[in-house]
């Protein structure tokens, strides 16, 4: 996992998984442009645990464009 892959093919190459990012380029100050995936699973405690060791990940889920994450629904009545 050290080849660097646009936010596109991460998302296409590890759908419904939290990675953790390293070597992370920016679109702009909150969409990851490209980066190098240093872990992919099904839970965020790895990328975590290596965060708070010292590592410099960045930990976020690959949810897909078509899926709103549980509480970022918001009633508009």
């Amino acid at each position: 996992m050290s080849k660097r892959l646009t936010w596109e093919e991460i998302k296409k190459i590890y759908p419904g998984k939290w990675v953790g990012l390293s070597n992370v380029e920016w679109k702009d100050e909150a969409n990851v442009s490209s980066a190098i995936v240093e872990y992919a699973g099904e839970s965020d405690e790895e990328p975590l645990k290596r965060q708070l060791a010292g590592e410099d990940m960045y930990t976020i889920y690959t949810t897909p464009d078509d899926l709103c994450p549980l509480g970022m629904l918001v009633s508009g009545k």
